[in-house]
């Protein structure tokens, strides 16, 4: 399992890349020290400019990789719910009953990020709190209809798909699985950013995760 686990490529749309990143020494330190300025200034403050300077590379150059920071953000969010869609796989395979799989796949869609030395060039506990922070920036445009057509999301709502399956597995006849799945997923970044931001406002603290209370909801909900 670990000489595969080594081997494995985490797979984004075509479409959002001109030119695929992981194909260069250039495209991932592009990719790297996105992660990095982001986390750093926000999305917002962003720019190819200020990226080139911290890679002493022309701007020009991450062009030729991505058209927009719009599209950078796209690949770096559906790179991450690609990542978490294989540990979903990686780590709920083997169990058959299934409360224990839901359980499990709550664990791994709302608990704290750890780093991941599979992928050398990317920080996934940065990359985590991106997703926490600026992930609604992706799809919370006026063209998200027409990306959504082009399939720039299919990889986060793959992992919402598979995450529904799951619930159905416990309760069949639960109308609101894929509601519920959402809920689970958008939540539990919800929580992880008041925790840091609006402590005033959640019950998440250094003693109760997020992760906690979607459990909470979740099996209250299933059991009503």
């Amino acid at each position: 399992m670990k000489n595969l686990l080594s081997n494995l490529r985490i797979s984004v749309p075509e479409k959002i890349y001109i030119k695929d990143p992981e194909s260069s020494d250039l495209g991932k330190r592009i990719i790297e020290h996105s992660i990095l300025l982001i986390d750093d200034i926000g999305f917002d403050a962003f720019t190819f400019k200020k990226l080139g300077v911290l890679i002493g590379s022309n701007e020009s150059s991450i062009y030729r990789y991505f058209e927009s920071k719009h599209k950078l953000l796209l690949y770096l969010s559906s790179w991450y719910w690609a990542w978490i869609e294989y540990q979903l796989v990686i780590e709920t395979y083997s169990i058959s009953e299934h409360k224990e799989k839901l359980d499990q796949a709550i664990d791994i869609v709302s608990r704290t990020t750890k780093r991941d030395r599979t992928f050398a060039h990317i920080n996934e506990i940065v990359l985590n709190r991106i997703i926490i922070n600026e992930n609604s920036k992706s799809f919370l445009t006026k063209e998200v209809d027409q990306e959504n057509k082009e399939g720039y999301f299919i990889i986060y709502k793959r992992v919402v798909q598979r995450l529904r399956d799951i619930i159905l597995a416990v309760k069949p006849e639960y109308k609101y699985a894929s509601s519920l799945a959402s809920t689970i997923i958008e939540g539990s970044l919800h929580q992880h950013f008041l925790k840091d931001h609006f402590k005033s406002i959640t019950d998440c603290n250094t003693q109760v995760t997020p992760t906690d209370f979607i459990k909470n909801l979740v099996f209250n909900t299933l059991k009503a």
